[in-house]
């Protein structure tokens, strides 16, 4: 049998082709639609964590930082809940962006003798007449639905300093180095120190209330140097860990 396709023109069935892609093109469209964007490895590098909350964090000593909060991504603020009830401790664990506020409470502080080993003796310590200062606090969190909770925590924040640009204060491109800050258990000095030279986190509040309540503060204070924060700053997310380690072995050995 004689194929009838081979009785048409190829000029016909380039005619009836080309009628009939206008019918083709939205499909064409829509799939290179699909495709992800091209990205431009010159562009601005965005700074912002999608996990940051804005903020403010106060040290004892009244320095101010306004800026984007954020932990560890993928941690969280564990606490140990003694208000569950009875006698039990509870273990809890809080998203940064369900918490309102931080507050550290001061349960006791004292001036601690240093002590060191007798050369020699392994066993026996003598006094070496100086003294160092020590703490043991608590916190309070209040989340956004007014719910408190109070216990001990030992957690690491990052605050990265909001800048002023044309658009208002906003945390991108050129922007300050994150701060790295301690909340903790039990804190002490280096020997030779008193108390007040012992700076720690007294609160942290969350919102865009609290950019507010925090830009009025920094306003008040004197410009505070980094040195001044020396003891809560430095490190990077990678070894804040080891960091926290580090101060807790500190704290045993003493």
């Amino acid at each position: 049998m004689r194929d009838r396709r081979s009785t048409v023109p190829s000029f016909v069935r380039l005619g009836l082709w080309l009628l009939a892609l206008p019918a083709l093109a939205p499909n064409l469209l829509q799939s290179a639609g699909d495709e992800p964007p091209a990205i431009n490895p010159f562009g601005p590098v965005k700074q912002d964590r999608d996990d940051a909350v804005p903020g403010y964090l106060e040290l004892s000593d009244g320095t101010v930082l306004v800026g984007n909060v954020y932990m560890t991504r993928g941690k969280r603020l564990k606490m140990e809940d003694r208000q569950a009830g009875g006698d039990d401790v509870r273990q809890r664990e809080i998203p940064l962006r369900v918490v309102r506020q931080i507050e550290c409470l001061v349960d006791k502080e004292w001036m601690e003798k240093e002590w060191r080993f007798k050369e020699g003796a392994s066993n026996e310590k003598v006094y070496t007449g100086r003294t160092y200062p020590a703490r043991v606090y608590s916190h309070t969190v209040t989340l956004k639905d007014g719910r408190k909770i109070s216990g001990a925590l030992a957690e690491i924040l990052f605050v990265r300093p909001f800048i002023a640009t044309r658009e208002g204060p906003l945390a991108e491109n050129p922007v300050p180095e994150a701060e790295r800050f301690l909340l903790q258990k039990r804190h002490k000095g280096d020997a030779g120190t008193d108390l007040k030279s012992l700076v720690y986190v007294k609160r942290v509040k969350l919102g865009d209330d609290a950019v507010d309540e925090g830009r009025k503060k920094a306003e008040k204070q004197p410009a505070a140097s980094p040195a001044k924060r020396k003891i809560h700053h430095g490190g990077t997310e990678n070894t804040e860990e080891m960091k926290m380690k580090e101060e807790r072995k500190r704290w045993s050995a003493g």
